[in-house]
């Protein structure tokens, strides 16, 4: 390879960081020259007191470093899948992915209770509707408030009182080294979690065939199907960051195993669909199942 360093592109949280050096040290494998990282501060770590939905999307923590790559001031650009929008941005590629980082979700509480355990009234911090509404089926009668931020500092208002429990993604907590928190975790039958959670994303420019080339060295097959599956089902939908709809693939053998679900603006309604699809035609295969959820739905997802 010409090039005489690789300039790699993430935001600046801690765990944003070491999804950055962990995509570093598997491209050391293939090149020996410097690798630098570059942090970007995006408009989503920015502005940490709202819901994404009323500042801007899912695009709020990709945007800025995106334009970087755009203008070749880096190489690559590393992203957390589930925060990058459905679509595509023009003359960029996402097409190569680390191995899967667990999926599933868990709970932080106060004293280290249950869910199942925790007090009526108790104040659940989450920031999603698809979790609040996943949770609100099984205890109706918890209380559940927004809640924004890194995982450290999502840690730190629970431990100031805010909040009785707080529910995370079980990659970022495994990330950060603080399993020793976790009170509880569910299983992704318990809750379904959003699409491309635990999925470490690799982004370049489209016509770089050099870094394209490079990339290929470190992709994990296996995360490559099942984050397509998932991100097939979330552009049919038009999923955004309002839109409370789960999506979890697992391949299985030469067949990829696809949980959904959906839930109506007002998460009175669930609409579920599971299925067994085959891995040839998975992405075709996968956007008929997000057709499927959005004809059951009949669009009450969507304001």
């Amino acid at each position: 390879m010409k090039r005489a360093n690789l300039v790699i592109g993430t935001r600046g949280s801690k765990l944003a960081m070491i999804y950055a050096e962990n995509v570093k040290k598997e491209l050391k494998k293939y090149f020996s020259k410097e690798i630098e990282l570059k942090k970007i501060v995006t408009t989503g770590d920015q502005k940490q007191d709202e819901r994404l939905s009323e500042i801007g999307g899912k695009g709020l923590f990709s945007k800025q470093i995106e334009k970087d790559l755009l203008n070749k001031n880096i190489d690559i650009a590393v992203h957390a899948f589930k925060d990058m929008p459905t679509e595509e941005t023009e003359n960029l590629l996402t097409n190569n992915f680390l191995k899967r980082n667990s999926p599933n979700e868990i709970l932080i509480s106060k004293n280290n209770i249950k869910f199942e355990d925790l007090e009526p009234n108790s104040i659940i911090g989450t920031s999603s509707y698809r979790r609040e509404y996943q949770l609100k089926k099984k205890r109706p009668n918890l209380k559940y408030k927004l809640i924004r931020g890194n995982v450290d500092t999502r840690v730190q208002k629970l431990e100031k009182g805010e909040y009785d429990a707080i529910i995370l993604s079980k990659a970022g907590v495994d990330s950060l080294n603080l399993q020793h928190k976790i009170s509880q975790e569910f299983s992704v039958d318990e809750l379904i979690p959003c699409a491309g959670q635990g999925i470490i994303a690799i982004q370049c420019r489209e016509d770089d065939n050099e870094i394209k080339k490079l990339l290929e060295n470190i992709n994990d097959q296996e995360t490559r199907t099942v984050a397509k599956a998932e991100r097939e089902v979330l552009k049919v939908l038009e999923g955004d960051c309002d839109t409370a709809v789960g999506v979890f693939a697992k391949s299985n053998g030469k067949k990829v195993d696809l949980l959904t679900e959906l839930f109506s603006v007002d998460g009175k309604n669930r609409y579920f669909i599971k299925k067994s699809l085959q891995k040839d035609n998975i992405e075709s295969t996968s956007r008929m199942v997000g057709e499927e959820l959005k004809l059951k739905s009949k669009g009450s997802y969507k304001n």
